[in-house]
């Protein structure tokens, strides 16, 4: 199958420009095709077999990153499968951000926890790009820890992970300097405005928290830092738009200060921080 076959298959269930993407992304990444290559034909010498099945699994819209099995974030390459949310640009941002302000975690033994790690995404870039901090991990999923530990170690990242229930968390006493968190955060009310390639494919436990309770995380995760973290130690959270104004109140009265909202490329309120 050609490229030119692979997306006019898959415009019968993507608009024209995503379907040729989609199909440019299978022949760059599983075959190490380039655009010139394409146009040359070249990808006329492809496993026919192969391409047959990629182009059925794409067509009922199992996210090309889940078919390939990798996924790109802060410039590494990350093992993803269906145990494990596709890592996304807003949670690059709230890398970048940490990275940024966070740069005094180069010179001591810092401890940062990431809670709720899915593929192991933010705990292993910073470990790799704050390599003095001290990282652990935490996830419900033992599935989940198994793709993390497989992408620490094709990373040489060092993080100690741990299958942890974030509603349950242990009694810890100034134990972290920074702990992160992209929890679940949408509400199943949202679900009529999502794309059918997330809502049948990527994990509903890393994804929704209750209509009725849509901080339960940020909640759970906050009371546990008021003990767990050091004194002046910090939060970082992704968080859903929808629900920023709450969430800072919430997080005031817990007596943390210097709250600070960071919008997304998208002008959307997505990212936050907060001091114990």
């Amino acid at each position: 199958m050609t490229y030119q076959q692979m997306w006019r298959r898959l415009a019968q269930v993507y608009d024209e420009g995503e379907a040729k993407a989609i199909a440019r992304i299978v022949f760059e990444e599983r075959y190490g095709l380039s655009f010139s290559d394409l146009l040359m034909g070249r990808d006329a010498e492809v496993p026919a077999d192969e391409t047959e099945q990629l182009a059925l699994r794409l067509e009922r819209q199992e996210p090309v990153q889940y078919v390939l099995g990798r996924a790109d974030f802060c410039g590494r390459s990350f093992r993803v499968t269906p145990a494990v949310l596709i890592p996304r640009p807003e949670t690059e941002e709230l890398c970048r951000w940490l990275r940024a302000e966070g740069r005094w975690l180069m010179a001591d033994r810092a401890t940062i926890l990431d809670i709720g790690t899915g593929s192991g995404c933010i705990a292993i870039t910073l470990a790799a790009e704050l390599p003095a901090a001290q990282v652990t991990a935490w996830d419900i999923s033992a599935e989940a820890l198994t793709v993390a530990r497989q992408n620490a170690a094709l990373h040489h990242a060092s993080v100690v992970f741990e299958q942890r229930d974030a509603l349950h968390a242990p009694t810890d006493h100034a134990r972290w300097d920074v702990i992160v968190s992209n929890p679940p955060y949408i509400i199943y009310k949202e679900r009529e405005t999502m794309e059918r390639n997330v809502l049948e494919h990527e994990p509903h436990q890393a994804l929704f928290v209750p209509d009725d309770d849509p901080l339960l995380f940020y909640r759970a995760i906050a009371r546990y830092g008021l003990q767990s973290l050091k004194s002046n130690g910090w939060l970082y959270f992704e968080i859903n738009p929808l629900f920023a104004d709450e969430l800072v109140h919430l997080i005031s009265t817990m007596s943390y200060h210097d709250i600070e909202i960071k919008a997304d490329s998208y002008g959307k309120q997505r990212l936050l921080r907060a001091r114990r």
